[in-house]
């Protein structure tokens, strides 16, 4: 057991902690899961098992409209049988396990559509028009919808990318390309590749979305925190310390460790004590804010904080709410905005001769965001500092430089009258 307090290594969402003092361009480790729909993206699953139903009927529809040009029906039609067999089992099975899609299963339906793509191929090569007769293998790509919430992204698009080559490949052997033809052939492959390009998209975006409001949700929960406190994922932390130091007075209470102490168990002690004691020290230098930034999976990228007289902790609660507002919309990386964002926030020092009368402070911030001009910035901002205190703002060189003056309460003439 080390005697070195060691803070959280996770942020809110599984990422790994910026340290106190790195730059805020940083990049942490993203944590990745093949099962997307833990992340609350399982209901999409539905959604995209409609479109692929809706869509292989209108399949079935064409192929039966265009029945009598086949030279021979029966592969085609068995290809239709296989992909609808392969469809409606898949569903099944994945409603049936929970919305899991296991190793085995994945490499069967694989299996499965790549021989529902070589029926149709063989179907209509005779034809020498693969994009306009093509049915079931444009509908195969369609079905790859299914998975795309339960298998990693990069599985998805590979077998969306081995797909689309199989097009390729077999367009170039069957069918001539002339200006008449290229058109056809081009809308086929894209209608084949485009649903699980579009569905890999639309589920990392949904996921992405969810992932910062349920960062933000967590992050809020320190608006209520005391003035200087442990941070949101200290209670591991302090569960294990807990835990040990039962174990330990239970060993003495039963005389499995008589006194005095062995070096075993007194070591034993002593590491405790000390970690509780950093634990305490921590819990003394680091701030509301402090927490919120670094242990935010958004935040934690690309906003840095200097308190070192841990002044955030005298904001009252309107204030830190406002301010972790006005911060998310400044660290927010909508289309276009610059790669190079970083969001710089400055609380103090104290100057006594801009102190009201009256037990108020004034506490000076300073808010620094390079990489955005002064007009991009959400009108959200400028509403949320003015709940923090009175504010000015200039530009300079491509950052923009916002001066907060943030009156609150003097916690020593609250103290005094307690």
């Amino acid at each position: 057991m080390s005697a070195r307090y060691t803070p959280p290594d996770e942020t809110t969402l599984g990422g790994l902690v910026r340290p106190a003092g790195a730059r805020s361009s940083t990049r942490r480790g993203t944590p990745t899961s093949t099962h997307a729909s833990a992340l609350g993206s399982g209901f999409l699953g539905l959604g995209v098992a409609i479109i692929a139903a809706l869509q292989s009927m209108l399949g079935i529809a064409l192929f039966l409209l265009r029945i009598d040009e086949y030279p021979s029906v029966l592969p085609v039609a068995g290809a239709w049988l296989l992909l609808m067999v392969t469809f409606l089992g898949l569903t099944i099975t994945i409603s049936a396990s929970g919305e899991r899609l296991p190793d085995w299963l994945y490499a069967v339906f694989l299996a499965a559509l790549s021989a529902v793509v070589w029926l149709d191929f063989v179907a209509i090569a005779p034809l020498g028009d693969i994009g306009r007769h093509a049915t079931a293998s444009v509908s195969a790509g369609f079905v790859l919808l299914v998975i795309v919430t339960l298998r990693s992204r990069w599985e998805v698009l590979l077998a969306t990318s081995a797909l689309g080559v199989a097009f390729v490949v077999a367009i170039l052997l069957t069918t001539p390309l002339t200006p008449v033809t290229i058109p056809s052939q081009l809308v086929t492959v894209a209608l084949a590749v485009g649903p699980g390009i579009t569905g890999v998209l639309l589920v990392s975006g949904f996921e992405r979305m969810l992932k910062r409001e349920l960062d933000r949700v967590l992050v809020q929960s320190t608006v209520t925190a005391p003035r200087l406190a442990v941070g949101m994922l200290a209670s591991e932390e302090l569960a294990r310390l807990d835990l040990d130091a039962e174990e330990l007075l239970e060993a003495v209470a039963t005389g499995e460790a008589p006194l005095p102490l062995p070096a075993v168990y007194s070591s034993r002690a002593s590491t405790l004590a000390t970690e509780l004691r950093l634990h305490l020290i921590e819990g003394r230098r680091e701030t509301w804010l402090f927490h919120a930034i670094t242990e935010s999976e958004h935040l934690g990228r690309r906003v840095t904080v200097s308190d070192p007289a841990t002044l955030a902790g005298l904001l009252d609660d309107v204030q830190r709410d406002s301010l972790l507002a006005a911060l998310w919309l400044l660290a927010a990386d909508p289309a276009g905005a610059s790669p190079t964002r970083a969001v710089t926030v400055e609380l103090g020092p104290l100057d006594p001769q801009r102190s009201p009368a009256g037990g108020r402070l004034v506490i000076p911030v300073r808010v620094e965001v390079t990489g955005l001009k002064r007009n991009r910035v959400d009108p959200g901002v400028w509403e949320a500092l003015d709940r923090v205190g009175r504010y000015s703002d200039s530009t300079a060189s491509g950052t923009v430089v916002v001066e907060l003056d943030c009156t609150v309460d003097n916690p020593v003439d609250a103290a005094r009258t307690l």
